[in-house]
């Protein structure tokens, strides 16, 4: 996908953060005319019950970042990764990710368990994700959610106290509501991962005071009138991310949000010309690689670096220029 992007013109500005780096203010300042904003929901929220501190409890994200971002496989890297292989890995979830993390882990050896608060049939999950997933040796135990983990003393979880479920009405989503019978059992695992929940990162809308948001992160901007450029946001950061895969988009158009900035340009020829220009000066900045101006060891193995970020720029529209001040940290 990416390289059909490049194919078509498309640029990618990467390191960038987009509330941090630049603010959408800094863009339209750039001379960027219309700006689609697809963060995704990869933030993830918790589960909140008694516990979940405990080492070796972590989230899906994080598991599934040590392993392929931060090289976690690797002995030459020093990443904390919970032992896996022949260890009782249980997973709490009935997601994509949630597989990917079931998957991962038994590849990684472990004894993987999915317990998901509803049935098979309920799962937000790609069929064939969980059906990969059951060929590979994973289980699933349905109508099951934890309501709390215990540790040892050294504060490492060793059970996961489950609540026994039942399907009730239809909620929101149109799938059976989980409801919990009373009854209760204890599920001995030596880790566990989730993937109860995701939302939006909130950095861009907290950067961005016009951008209104629902409680799933940012939604549409108020912002789409005569004197500021449309701000479209993707389906992940609209709606509950399990649903965005539902949402129909048609073959070879990723992001069905994105039509609607494509289009007439209602600005006359040599304005459209100067935020080109801009644009262009700014995308050729931003691709530039930072610049380390000052280092401090802090402790053995432990470096403190001060990076000059040359994307980040201040001023009006026209000839970009680095922002004023001192380098980052």
């Amino acid at each position: 996908m990416v390289a059909k992007i490049k194919l078509l013109g498309g640029r990618f500005v990467l390191n960038f953060v987009v509330g941090k780096t630049a603010t959408l203010h800094d863009l339209r300042e750039a001379g960027f005319w219309k700006i689609f904003v697809g963060t995704g929901a990869g933030l993830p929220r918790f589960m909140n019950v008694p516990g979940e501190h405990f080492n070796n409890v972590m989230s899906a994200n994080e598991f599934l970042a040590r392993v392929n971002l931060m090289q976690g496989l690797r002995e030459d890297y020093e990443t904390p990764l919970p032992e896996t292989a022949g260890k009782q890995v249980l997973v709490i979830g009935g997601g994509n990710t949630a597989m990917d993390a079931a998957r991962t882990a038994r590849r990684l050896g472990g004894e993987v368990t999915i317990v998901y608060r509803r049935t098979q049939a309920e799962m937000p999950a790609r069929v064939e994700e969980l059906h990969h997933a059951v060929e590979e040796g994973v289980r699933v135990r349905e109508l099951a959610a934890p309501y709390e983990f215990l540790g040892d003393d050294q504060h490492r979880v060793t059970t996961a106290m489950l609540d026994l479920m039942r399907l009730g009405e239809p909620d929101d989503s149109g799938r059976r509501r989980p409801e919990a019978t009373g009854e209760r059992r204890p599920c001995r695992r030596t880790w566990s991962s989730w993937r109860w929940a995701t939302r939006s990162n909130p950095i861009l809308k907290d950067s961005e005071p016009s951008l209104h948001t629902t409680k799933w992160g940012p939604s549409t901007s108020s912002s789409a009138g005569r004197r500021r450029p449309p701000c479209r946001v993707s389906s992940r950061a609209v709606t509950r991310p399990a649903a965005a895969r539902r949402r129909s988009t048609p073959p070879g158009r990723p992001g069905g949000r994105s039509q609607q900035i494509v289009g007439l340009v209602d600005l006359p020829a040599p304005e459209i010309r100067r935020r080109v220009e801009s644009a262009q000066a700014y995308t050729e900045l931003g691709v530039r690689a930072h610049e380390i101006t000052a280092r401090r060891e802090l402790a053995e193995g432990i470096v403190e670096m001060s990076v000059y970020p040359p994307g980040r720029h201040g001023g009006a529209a026209g000839p970009v220029r680095p922002a004023a001040g001192g380098p980052r940290r």
